[in-house]
């Protein structure tokens, strides 16, 4: 299965396609798509629909995982974060991807075994999980990487319960 691993943003989305495949990872990709400061917003939305789109086009993924909004202090973040979220969602829909949301509890938790883990271990297991020899740069990068492993992780059991659902268990 190729997976799609989205950190979203505005400034920085990072991105990570991964190949999960007899519960063994492969890395096929990852990188940013990064916006400028001073671009009008819109056109900053474009710019992200656009760069998903390729990536989508090149790859192929057969699920995307991004993750779960979360409120934090600055209600205008989370609204122009949400309107990144809604360009990227968008994006996936029109290349009939489909898309799995995460929080960070549940990516910490699937990746470190510990839903309280820090950053920093979650990027160095992430890293060891993938075989790299540094843990990519931005961390947006590397957090988009462990939404993938995280929906790797998870694809096993939603496989199971939509078998189940299937045949009435």
């Amino acid at each position: 299965m190729i997976i799609l691993g989205i950190d979203p943003g505005y400034a920085i989305v990072g991105y990570g396609v991964i190949e999960y495949k007899n519960n063994h990872f492969s890395v096929i990709d990852y990188g940013a798509i990064l916006t400028d400061a001073g671009t009008p917003f819109n056109i900053r939305l474009e710019k992200i629909y656009d760069g998903l789109t390729a990536i989508i086009e090149r790859h192929k993924p057969e699920a995307m995982a991004i993750e779960k909004l979360f409120y934090n202090n600055n209600a205008k973040t989370v609204i122009d974060v949400s309107q990144a979220r809604g360009v990227i969602m968008l994006a996936a829909q029109k290349n009939a991807v489909p898309a799995f949301e995460y929080t960070p509890l549940q990516v910490k938790q699937s990746v470190v075994g510990y839903g309280r883990a820090e950053k920093k271990q979650v990027q160095e297991m992430t890293r060891r999980i993938l075989a790299l020899e540094k843990v990519p740069k931005p961390d947006d990068t590397a957090d988009a990487l462990a939404m993938a492993i995280c929906h790797a992780h998870a694809s096993g059991s939603l496989m199971t319960n939509n078998l189940r659902i299937r045949k009435g268990i």
